[in-house]
């Protein structure tokens, strides 16, 4: 949808960086360059982000 709502965030870990990501979690996970915030984004299967958080922790 093209205005759709978002709530963007960026990790705790960012802590007030510049250059990091943003992310809107929902049913499609919505991932933007800080940055870059009208450039394109990368969207993913809620299912596919959540194993692609759970991969990074390990």
């Amino acid at each position: 949808m093209l205005n759709e709502q978002r709530t963007w965030h960026k990790s705790t870990y960012s802590t007030g960086a510049q250059n990091c990501v943003e992310v809107a979690e929902g049913p499609t996970t919505h991932i933007r360059d800080t940055q870059n915030r009208a450039q394109a984004e990368l969207n993913l299967p809620a299912h596919e982000w959540a194993a692609f958080l759970t991969t990074l922790t390990r």
